[in-house]
This record gives C-alpha cells, sequence and structure tokens, in this order.
C-alpha cells in the first residue's frame, strides 16, 4: 500500500511470533524502514505495470491550460501579418474546414483543432505503433501539413510536460492487444479531455458515449427488422450502412465485432458499405483508429485504413456541395462518394442540443437553411404548438435529415431524447412521422432526471441509461420505410417500466437482445394516435367541449380571460432579482455601467462577437445584444425596483424594466405600478414536468414561479387614454424617462371577458340562479376548481399539454363551494407571510432557552432534514425534523403537511429551498435570505417564522382541498 500504513504492518509481523513481548526500538527501526522499502519497490512495480492513475486525472485537470496555451500561440502567429506564409497557410486550412464541415466554423475553432491534434497525436502514436495512424489519416496529413508551416515557432513546447503522460499511456497500453481494452483506454481520454479542455464544444455537441448494451440492441434489432422486411440482413451486398454522428465509433465497432457480418462479407464490406462521420476532430480520430484497431483484429492482416469515415458536418454536407479539395481532398473525394450512394441503413446516437443555456457562451447552434427548411414545411406544418423552437433541437434534426436520406425504402434507428414522443412541441413532427414511416417501433427508456427532480419522483422515470451525461428521458426508435409494407403509421411502443436503475434498464437491454425479444415476451403496445397526433398520455376528449381560460392562437375564440401572460423572464435572474433591495440596485447600476462602456468600446465597429462576455460583468441574451449594437444605452431607475413573487411562497426584489429583463410578456398592463392591487391565477405552462400546479400571487411573477407560469389576471390597466400598455414600447432610450410609465395614469378593466361571464351565468339558469354571479366569483370558482384532484386526475393528460380548460359543474351548489373554496385558498396562499404560526412544533435551542435567542442566532444559510433509518436500515430523510441552523431544530413537523404540493414539490421544500444563502456560480453574486428578513421585514425571524406559517398553509391548503366538492358525471359538466 502506499497510504503510509508501514507502520501498522511492521508492528502486526512482528506480534506474530511474540504476541506480548514489544520489540526492541533498534529492530523495530529497522522492520519498519525495511518494510517501508518493500513497500515503495511494490508501489513502482504496480504503477509500472498499471499506469500511475493520479497521474492520468492530474493530466486531464491540466489539459485546458496546455490546449489553451497552445491555442493562444497559434492565434498569435496566425494574427500576425509579418508571418506572410504561416497566414496564408492557416487561412487556406480554415477555408477548406469550413467548405468541408460549415461556415460557421471560426478561425478560434479551426485553432483548437490544431491543439487538438498537436496534443493527442503522441497518444495515437504510443496507443497504435504497429502502424502510423497519422501517417495514413487524410485529416492528420493535412493538420500536419499546416503545423509544419507553424513548427519553426516551437509549437510543441509545452509538450515537453506531457512526456511522463505519453509514457504512462504507452507504459498502461504494453500487453494489451485485443482492440476491446485499447477502445476502452481511448474513449476514457476522450471523455477526460472533452469534459476539462473543451467544455464549450461538448455542451454544442451533446457528446456522450453510448453504453454497448444499447449499441448491441439496436444492431441485433436493425438486422433483424431487414430479414423481415426486406429479406436482406446487414452483410447483404448493396446494404449501405451509416452513422452519420459517430463521435468514437462505437456503433462502427460493435458492427464489426458482432457477427451479424459474415466473415467472407465483411471484407467487402469494410471497404465500401460502412460509412461514418463525425464533425470533432478528436472524435474522428478516435473512431477512425478504433474501428480500423477492430477490423486488424480480426483479420491480423496488414494495416488497412477505413475509407469510410469522413471528417463532415452530417448536416452541412446536403446543404451544398464541395468546393475546395486541395488540402482536404481525400475526405472531400469520401464525402462526394457518400453523397452518390444509395444509404439503406442509418444508426447511431445523434447530438442533443436545442441551443446554449447562456448567451455569454457565445455558443450558438449552427443554422442549416434546407433542412430547418424541411422541419419547417413538415413538422412545424403540422403542429398547433405556439413554441415550436425545440423542433430545432439536433438530434430531431437528425430525425429530419435521415427520412430523407434514406429515402422510399430503408431503416433509421437512433437512441436519442424522447420528449418528442409525448410533449406538446412535437405533435406535427409525430403527425409527419406516422405518414413517412410503415412501422415505427419506440422503446422509452425514461430517465428524465429534471421530471424526477420536480415531481419529487412521482415521475418514476427511474436512471439516465448516460448517467450525468444527459438529464433528459431517453428512447430507442426504429423508423421504418417499406413501400410494400400493407399500410403506413403503424407505431409498437413499449415503456422499460418504473423507476429502474440505469444498470437495470441496460441489463434488460441485454436480456431483450433486440425488437424480436420484446415481441417474444409479448411487450408492444400498438399506438393509434388520437386527433391531437398524442401517442402516449392521450387526452380525454370531453375536455374539449368546455371553455378555454384563454387562448392568444385563435382570438376569435370564447374564452374566460382576454388578456393574460407570461411570467417575467429576465434571463438574468441573479443581476435583476435579490433578497436585498440594495444589492439589487448595486447589482443592476454594475452591470448598466458596463454595458454601457461596451457600447462606446465597440461603437466604432459593433460587432456581436466582441462583446465582452465577462460573467461577472453581465449576462448577455438574445435581446440584449442588439441594442448594445444598436448604441441603445442604458438608464439605472429606482422606480423599476418592485417586489416580485420569485418561487412559491418566495418574495424577492426585482429590477422590473423593459430593457434588462428579457421578455415581460404583458406584466407592464397587470402590475404597471406598485401602488396598483391586483391578483393573477398562475398555472403551469405546457408541458410542464413538474406537473400541473396552480397559485394565486398579488405581485409580478416569475417565469418559473410555477414552472414556465401562465397569469390571469383578475384586472389588467390601460393608461387615461385608453392606450394599452405595449412592453415594447416601453425600452429607455438615450434621452428618455428611465421608465416611461411614470409618465402615465391608469383605468382598469376586468381581465374576466363579458362573454366568459355570461357562458357560466348561462350555465344556471334555473330560478336565475346565475344572474348574480360576478367576475371575482369566477375568478375564485377557478382557483377553486383547479385545485380539485378530481379535475387534475381526470383531465391530467389535457393539463399536460394545453392550457385549462374550466367547466361549469351541474349543481349551483356545487359552483358556489368550489368559489367559496377558492376565496379561502386565496386567503392562504396570499396572506402566507402574516397568518399565524403553527402551534404544534417544537422549536429545540439546544441548551439555550428560545426567549433568550438573539437576532443572529436566526441567521439561516441552509435548512435541512434530519436523518433517521428505515426498515431496512438505510438512512433517509426525517421530515419530521427541520435543522434550521446549528443552534436551531423544529421538531414534531406533521407529514400531512407535506402533502400540499406545488410546481412539484410540498410548499415547504420551497421555503427551505428558498431561505438560504446562495451564491450565483457565474456571476458570484450573492443572495441572502437574512437580509429580505430584517431590510425588508424588519424581523430577523422571519425565515424561521415563514416555515412554521407555511405549516398551516398546507395543512389549511389540504383541508379545503381535500372538502371540495366531486365533479360528477362528465356528461353533467358544460
Amino acid at each position: 500500500r502506499s497510504d503510509g500504513a508501514g507502520v501498522s504492518y511492521a508492528k502486526s509481523s512482528y506480534s506474530i511470533g511474540s504476541a506480548h513481548t514489544a520489540p526492541p526500538a533498534q529492530v523495530q527501526r529497522e522492520l519498519q524502514f525495511n518494510v517501508g522499502e518493500i513497500e515503495r519497490a511494490l508501489y513502482a512495480k504496480v504503477v509500472k505495470k498499471c499506469g500511475n492513475r493520479h497521474h492520468w486525472e492530474d493530466w486531464a485537470n491540466d489539459i485546458a491550460k496546455i490546449a489553451q496555451t497552445h491555442i493562444t500561440r497559434i492565434s498569435q502567429i496566425v494574427s500576425d501579418a509579418r508571418n506572410t506564409k504561416e497566414v496564408a497557410a492557416f487561412k487556406a486550412f480554415a477555408d477548406e474546414l469550413r467548405d468541408d464541415l460549415n461556415d460557421s466554423i471560426t478561425d478560434t475553432e479551426v485553432i483548437e483543432m490544431l491543439a487538438q491534434h498537436l496534443i493527442t497525436k503522441p497518444v495515437f502514436d504510443s496507443l497504435f505503433k504497429d502502424y502510423s495512424f497519422a501517417s495514413h489519416n487524410p485529416v492528420s496529413q493535412a493538420m500536419q501539413q499546416v503545423l509544419a508551416v507553424l513548427q519553426e515557432h516551437r509549437l510543441e513546447k509545452e509538450a515537453d510536460t506531457l512526456e511522463k503522460f505519453y509514457a504512462s499511456v504507452a507504459m498502461r497500453a504494453e500487453g494489451i492487444d485485443k482492440a476491446e481494452g485499447k477502445q476502452k483506454i481511448v474513449v476514457e481520454l476522450y471523455e477526460k479531455f472533452f469534459k476539462n479542455a473543451f467544455p464549450k464544444m461538448t455542451e454544442r455537441l451533446g457528446i456522450v458515449y453510448t453504453p454497448v448494451e444499447v449499441v448491441d440492441f439496436i444492431i441485433h434489432s436493425i438486422n433483424e427488422l431487414l430479414q423481415q422486411e426486406f429479406g436482406q440482413t446487414l452483410g447483404s451486398k448493396g446494404v449501405h450502412i451509416i452513422d452519420p454522428f459517430t463521435g468514437t465509433g462505437t456503433f462502427i465497432t460493435r458492427l464489426l465485432q458482432s457477427g451479424l457480418i459474415k466473415k467472407e462479407e465483411l471484407p467487402h464490406k469494410y471497404k465500401h458499405e460502412i460509412h461514418a462521420n463525425e464533425i470533432v476532430l478528436l472524435a474522428y480520430y478516435i473512431a477512425a483508429i478504433n474501428i480500423e484497431a477492430v477490423y486488424h483484429s480480426l483479420f491480423g492482416n496488414s494495416y488497412e485504413p477505413f475509407q469510410g469515415i469522413c471528417l463532415t458536418d452530417t448536416f452541412q454536407l446536403y446543404e451544398n456541395g464541395d468546393l475546395i479539395s486541395n488540402l482536404l481532398a481525400n475526405n472531400s473525394d469520401r464525402r462526394k462518394r457518400q453523397k452518390a450512394l444509395d444509404i439503406r441503413v442509418i444508426i447511431g446516437n445523434p447530438p442533443y442540443s436545442a441551443g446554449q443555456e447562456s448567451d455569454n457562451d457565445d455558443n450558438k447552434n449552427v443554422a442549416y437553411p434546407g433542412l430547418d427548411s424541411r422541419i419547417r414545411e413538415t413538422y412545424a406544418a403540422y403542429s398547433k404548438a405556439t413554441l415550436q423552437g425545440k423542433l430545432f433541437d439536433s438530434y430531431i434534426r437528425a430525425i429530419r435529415w435521415a427520412s430523407d436520406r434514406i429515402g422510399a425504402s430503408g431503416i433509421m434507428a437512433y437512441v436519442s431524447g424522447s420528449a418528442w414522443i409525448e410533449r406538446s412541441f412535437a405533435d406535427g413532427m409525430r403527425k409527419s412521422l406516422a405518414e413517412e414511416f410503415s412501422r415505427i417501433y419506440v422503446i422509452h427508456l425514461r430517465g428524465d432526471v429534471r421530471k424526477n427532480m420536480l415531481s419529487k419522483g412521482a415521475a418514476k422515470e427511474g436512471g439516465n441509461i448516460f448517467g450525468s451525461g444527459s438529464m433528459t428521458g431517453i428512447a430507442i426508435t426504429f423508423f421504418i420505410k417499406n413501400p410494400l409494407a400493407p399500410r403506413s403509421g403503424e407505431i409498437r411502443f413499449h415503456d422499460i417500466g418504473d423507476d429502474l436503475r440505469s444498470e437495470e434498464k441496460l441489463a434488460l437491454l441485454t436480456k431483450l437482445r433486440s425488437v424480436d425479444g420484446i415481441t417474444n415476451a409479448s411487450g408492444w403496445h400498438t399506438v393509434t394516435p388520437d386527433k391531437h397526433n398524442d401517442w402516449v398520455g392521450q387526452r380525454d376528449e370531453g375536455f374539449e367541449i368546455f371553455i378555454k381560460l384563454g387562448d392568444k392562437k385563435d382570438r376569435s375564440t370564447i374564452t374566460v380571460f382576454e388578456h393574460y401572460s407570461l411570467g417575467v423572464s429576465t434571463n438574468r435572474d441573479s443581476w435583476c432579482y435579490n433578497y436585498s433591495q440594495e444589492a439589487v440596485a448595486l447589482n443592476m447600476k454594475r452591470t448598466i455601467r458596463f454595458y454601457n462602456s461596451e457600447i462606446d468600446r465597440v461603437l466604432s465597429q459593433p460587432r456581436e462577437e466582441d462583446l465582452n462576455t465577462d460573467s461577472t460583468k453581465i449576462s448577455w441574451s438574445s435581446t440584449l445584444r442588439p441594442k448594445a449594437l444598436k448604441a441603445q444605452k442604458g438608464l439605472y431607475s429606482a422606480k423599476n425596483l418592485r417586489k416580485a413573487i420569485y418561487r412559491p411562497f418566495s418574495k424577492s426584489w426585482m429590477y422590473f424594466d423593459a430593457m434588462f429583463n428579457d421578455r415581460r410578456g404583458l406584466m407592464p398592463s397587470i402590475f404597471p405600478d406598485s401602488c396598483l392591487h391586483n391578483l393573477t391565477i398562475c398555472v403551469s405552462g405546457v408541458g410542464a414536468r413538474a406537473g400541473f400546479s396552480s397559485i394565486m400571487t398579488d405581485a409580478i411573477s416569475n417565469l418559473d414561479t410555477i414552472e414556465k407560469s401562465q397569469c390571469f389576471p383578475l384586472y389588467y390597466y390601460k393608461t387615461t387614454d385608453e392606450t394599452a400598455i405595449d412592453p415594447d414600447s416601453l425600452f429607455s432610450k438615450v434621452g428618455a424617462p428611465a421608465d416611461a410609465n411614470a409618465a402615465h395614469s391608469f383605468t382598469r378593466r376586468d381581465g374576466i371577458s363579458d362573454v366568459g361571464l355570461a357562458h357560466f351565468q348561462q350555465a344556471y339558469p334555473v330560478k336565475g340562479e346565475g344572474d348574480g354571479l360576478t367576475k371575482e366569483d369566477l375568478f375564485y370558482y377557478i382557483y377553486g376548481l383547479l385545485h380539485s384532484p378530481d379535475y387534475r386526475s381526470r383531465y391530467g393528460d389535457n393539463l399536460g399539454k394545453e392550457l385549462p380548460r374550466i367547466p361549469a359543474v351541474k349543481r349551483f351548489a356545487d359552483f358556489l363551494a368550489f368559489a367559496h373554496a377558492g376565496r379561502e385558498l386565496a386567503h392562504w396562499h396570499l396572506k402566507y407571510e402574516t397568518v399565524a404560526c403553527h402551534p404544534g412544533v417544537a422549536i429545540d435551542a439546544g441548551t439555550a432557552n428560545i426567549s433568550a435567542l438573539k437576532d443572529s442566532d436566526y441567521r439561516v444559510t441552509k435548512m435541512k432534514f434530519a436523518k433517521t433509518k428505515d426498515a431496512a436500515g438505510k438512512s433517509v430523510n426525517d421530515k419530521t425534523t427541520v435543522i434550521y441552523n446549528e443552534r436551531i431544530t423544529i421538531k414534531n413537523i406533521p407529514l400531512a403537511a407535506y402533502e400540499y404540493v406545488v410546481n412539484g414539490k410540498p410548499a415547504l421544500e420551497w421555503v427551505m429551498e428558498r431561505q438560504a444563502v446562495t451564491t450565483d456560480k457565474d456571476s458570484g453574486i450573492v443572495n441572502d435570505a437574512n437580509l429580505w428578513a430584517t431590510e425588508t421585514m424588519g424581523n430577523a425571524k422571519y425565515p424561521l417564522e415563514l416555515f412554521l406559517r407555511v405549516i398551516t398553509v398546507s395543512l389549511e391548503t389540504m383541508k379545503l382541498v381535500n372538502a371540495l366538492p366531486p365533479l360528477g358525471d362528465a356528461a353533467d359538466l358544460r
């Protein structure tokens, strides 16, 4: 061992012979010395045989710095006009890369590729010294040509620091003669390299290693489906196979190793009918090496380069042809040959990426005009969804591309995100797929991590098969086009099951082996799409007869509300929100000053890429960048500081401003002034992963107060001249008032429409019961109804895919009961800061008397549950006890309080999450809930008391919810 345990070994070894006699000190010292020497010798041997793992980790941690050093040096060389030869060589290479990949490849990305090559070439030379990959691969050859021109600047000098690492790779590879062993080493390097050195590329391309259990299942299934549908196999002549996003080449290597292609078929297949594309240089290198090494291990003959692999952007390849083919002539020839082929089988793991999370990343997805046009004229054209941006996610582009690429006949199989199967944004996509393919097999592997988190496990998604590599649910899908099939659009669906761990899901795939395994186990469910093009979670058709809460797409539709808005999306929450009014003011002043200074700095040549993206100074967004480029300066105004609801039962100060809030929707007309009273019913947006929720607020709501919240107001406001308040007209301009609202006074209008009220009044004609109903009655009726367990259960699938519709219950007495409950719920949900603290809990302050505690003793940083043991002896949360801080513990919390769930988790747990001190990782801004307590509420005990008050709110809420009348038969609802 190398953990300093030599002393204990020495004592133990001596005491075996004389258990009761201590050794003389000199002997003891000698024994310790001798054993330490032996230990070090053994350790040296172990390291020599196995490789120093610690050194691998050191390399993984240092690689980003080393790569950046290469990048900096190459950038300096090629940006110096005096280096005419070097600049010309680099420009020629960059132009050809843009031709082979896509026009959006920047000089920086080309330099990154050269740095990757510099760092990794010695690794490949160490691992595969039987043949020189670098001298045979056409892209590597081109890289070497460019670097040879730059080499006199001593680019490789940083590689000296990696010599020990390269030696470690060679040592670890020594004696490993099987391709599988070397593949494992290469994949490990790949994953560590990308996660540490090029995180933006990983994020943009969704790079993740595909488990071999998934790959093998897909390959065996395709072979069976080829036989069933076309009487062919993967080895049949003329069946061209392509992995268009090959990554490290796992699909192709497992195909070669599968035994499904006969040995006599394999040479022809390898040389002519297996193809792979990859856009990332390092992944391309590894894929080519892996595939070549596997083929070499199968045949043991001389080195045979894999001619089927291209460095290319698969999507861009089909946008236009090759224009330049000097440095990358061989690669260009391969691309042209591939485009001319009749591809029959498409397999792979397409990248998952709908776009960058932060505009500061400057890491946008590439546009593909031809492909995106195909999505618009098919998937989008058929869709009824308002928001269709997710249809341009990379994996959905991959499905659209593959469907067009195989033409009228063939099979495509992907492991991909599963959102398209069930989410409303993909309704048109599902319709299109059912028309294009004769048969579709879907194996839903679940594993949506966010859905699990938001639902507190109720979604039963289980583990994700990609581990930490993906947050989204996953599916394996086989799309078959058989022109001779008797019918089209046959959909077979298999759900992997509830709450399975990742390894259990992979083991099931191994056991099933293929789609035939699911067939033999009678595991397929035949899906008949409904008229909404839903495949799973199909809606209750009776929902359609009810009046809509609101509809912005079809203004001719009768709705309850004629005016409603999304919650505010700032795209810079850490700057625009804070528990401290002073802190949010200082943060906004600071970022506005920086924003204005950026305008001054780049004003002479305003280019988007020149804007400083330091996240500690500013958070850019798609709406703020254009304003900067138009020199539209920002002006700070204290009048824009407003109280807002950030999350359930969590108020905060916010900077409410048209310029520095990304999208405010119609919220300025709902809460135009801090002195004007209003109420909103906020409901979950379409497709909310946390399930349907509703909460009433009396302040500006954030977009995620409830997930993608839609806010329906009791009132809205117009200016006194009857002009609607248009948030887009309120941008601060140079020389204009900072707050355009300041010059206006407002008139109040009802949020509920006259026709909406009339609809419910007419529903109760007997004795004119409905005549006296007011819009306020209806407002609270809706709030009560939206909490009905019967309503949420019966129409749960509808509420996940569209905004609520509101039935009129049969009996007027029940209407009044819902309205009364709605008023009571509103009281508890709006007055949560002032209702009585729950009296049944015990506040344990240790040895101190609670009355003797000082204000500082109530400071909270992070509440957490105490722990207890379950029946199996496992440590679990004890929800009856919350550790408030190191001085205070809350005990005897009634478990019934956790039954009130809003936006995916109990209201009490929202309090625990939000009453804390947090630091935003990007901006470094601290948000301290204790400052709201002391500065705004004047009460240091506020966080503790809020927890106790929300216990009361939760218990009273559930009492009201459980007492709501049943909806009755569907036939009685109007």
